[in-house]
């Protein structure tokens, strides 16, 4: 857990956090041991570790709020959620207060060996978010390359992935941080599918622009 500015920051593991003030916002549930139940769910895309209905259902209520990348939406149907929003990269919702902004995630070099194309298309519309909160921004990239559209977000927090294969790896993390230039910097998408705790603190070692913190799963 790691506070900043009244916000509770928790790693769940993999790609999923707890952001946590007066609202709980729980982005990419997956695996989640700790049944803590969400005020809104953020969805980043349709792969199975990070749209997953059981691992929804478990941290949500009937008064639960879900914004979901739009491809994600028919998998939700049916379920007793109060709210299920689908959106496309820069759109924005506010929910409870929360202000939420929808940004591309993609990748440019992760190619699919199978398919010949990347593991996460530009044109699927898949996302990362800036949820504003409590006057503090923080950037969840999704899964994602370094891609031009993070040259001009610059929260207060950046969320990466640093585990390489289907998102980047730490080298490419710690330079994608150079043109978010967040005050602070948290690395995720290790230790579940790919990745290991080495990738992180890598990553801390890689960065130079700003503090480094390395949430461990409770």
């Amino acid at each position: 857990m790691f506070e900043y500015k009244g916000i509770k920051i928790q790693w769940l593991g993999h790609d999923s956090f707890l952001l946590a003030a007066n609202v709980k916002v729980i982005i990419d549930p997956f695996k989640i041991t700790k049944q803590e139940k969400a005020d809104l769910i953020l969805i980043s895309h349709n792969h199975f570790d990070h749209c997953n209905i059981d691992d929804i259902k478990n941290v949500s209520t009937s008064d639960t709020i879900i914004i979901a990348a739009n491809e994600c939406i028919d998998v939700l149907k049916g379920f007793p959620f109060k709210e299920k929003i689908g959106i496309s990269p820069g759109q924005e919702k506010t929910i409870h207060g929360v202000v939420i902004k929808s940004v591309p995630a993609y990748n440019l070099s992760k190619i699919n060996p199978d398919t010949k194309k990347p593991f996460h298309p530009k044109e699927d519309g898949k996302l990362g978010f800036m949820v504003s909160m409590n006057g503090v921004t923080i950037y969840h990239a999704g899964d994602t390359d370094m891609i031009p559209e993070m040259s001009d977000l610059r929260p207060d927090i950046a969320l990466v992935p640093v585990s390489g294969t289907y998102v980047m790896t730490a080298q490419e993390a710690a330079n994608a941080i150079e043109k978010i230039k967040p005050k602070i910097a948290i690395p995720m998408h290790y230790g579940t599918i790919v990745g290991s705790e080495k990738d992180a603190h890598d990553f801390k070692q890689l960065v130079k622009s700003c503090d480094v913190q390395i949430v461990t799963k409770e």
